[in-house]
C-alpha cells in the first residue's frame, strides 16, 4: 500500500496507546478493517481504546503513527 493511501484515514483504538510502547488500532484499508501497530504523534500522549484516530504517518508493512480526531 502507498504511503500516501494511508495518511489521513481515520480508524479507532483497540490497543491503548502508552508512551514509549506500541498499540494497536483498526483503519478501513482495501475494502475492510485492519489491525496496524500504532504510536501517538504527540510524545508522552497516551491514547485510550475506543478513540477515534487519523493516520499522519505510515511505516511498512503494518505500523502507523496517529493523533486524536
Amino acid at each position: 500500500m502507498e504511503d500516501d493511501r494511508m495518511i489521513g484515514k481515520m480508524g479507532r483504538v483497540t490497543g491503548r496507546i502508552r508512551p514509549g510502547s506500541v498499540g494497536e488500532v483498526m483503519v478501513p484499508v482495501r475494502g475492510g478493517t485492519e489491525h496496524f501497530h500504532a504510536y501517538a504523534a504527540e510524545s508522552g500522549e497516551e491514547i485510550p481504546p475506543g478513540q477515534s484516530i487519523v493516520v499522519v504517518e505510515y511505516h511498512p508493512p503494518r505500523t502507523v503513527v496517529v493523533t486524536r480526531m
